[in-house]
């Protein structure tokens, strides 16, 4: 078997006595495409969180291509091919498109003062060739210009998107990436995700929108109360006795 390309042992989060994350394990296989989802507060940003470093575990381990991250901090994550977007958009507002996008540009190649002063040129350079790609990847070349702030909530969703991409990341952890849009742009992000996946980027996400979840993804894990009660493809999820309950509804309650 190969070995996964992440893969989260009795992951356990506790926030003094809130137990949020309990006992989580799950695996991403390279290239896969998977959904995380569950019911408000159940704990899925949290596990992101934890694989991201933004939280340190309580218990337990994460391990990123075989390398253990769980003591990792975020940036130092981020250097080893993890990328995430955020539930709340958190683009720069009043910083231009292509500003934003070479931050994540700066963040792959790396900054120091060696590179500042003696090569300068081939250093801004290497950033905005990098950003310019991640752009036009994203389909944002157009509005590069553009202050962020003066975007449509759509395309902050992209921006954000191609921030992360700038990184170059290997793992793509996209949160909620489908909330707040109308149908069409849906379904116009589910093309681009399934694009950058078909590209070879392996995705995790989480997203309340279940036909985007289960017309995307390949794999499902499902949290209820912090704890995983299913992993399966959508059809196995979507037909799971417990997460009928404890997540679609019963079908007591749906009549």
């Amino acid at each position: 078997m190969t070995t996964p390309l992440l893969d989260i042992r009795n992951a356990t989060r506790r926030f003094g006595g809130l137990l949020a994350v309990d006992d989580f394990s799950g695996v991403v296989q390279r290239g896969e495409r998977v959904g995380l989802i569950g019911p408000n507060g159940a704990g899925k940003t949290t596990v992101f969180n934890l694989i991201t470093g933004f939280f340190p575990l309580t218990s337990g381990n994460i391990l990123f291509d075989d390398t253990d991250i769980s003591q990792m901090k975020s940036f130092q994550v981020a250097r080893l091919g993890i990328a995430r977007t955020f539930q709340n958009l958190r683009v720069m507002p009043n910083l231009t498109v292509f500003d934003n996008v070479s931050i994540g540009a700066l963040g792959a190649i790396g900054h120091s003062p060696a590179k500042a002063l003696f090569n300068h040129r081939k250093y801004a350079e290497d950033i905005s060739r990098r950003t310019w790609e991640t752009l036009e990847r994203a389909g944002l070349q157009d509005e590069a210009g553009e202050l962020a702030a003066n975007l449509s909530y759509g395309k902050r969703k992209y921006l954000e998107i191609a921030r992360a991409l700038a990184l170059s990341p290997r793992l793509l952890i996209l949160d909620e990436p489908a909330a707040g849009l109308n149908d069409t742009e849906t379904a116009q992000l589910s093309d681009f995700v399934r694009k950058l996946s078909n590209e070879g980027l392996t995705l995790l996400l989480v997203e309340h929108d279940m036909a985007f979840v289960m017309n995307l993804c390949e794999r499902v894990m499902v949290m209820a109360s912090g704890r995983k009660i299913a992993d399966g493809t959508p059809q196995q999820v979507s037909s799971d006795p417990v997460v009928l309950e404890a997540y679609l509804g019963s079908e007591e309650e749906a009549a």
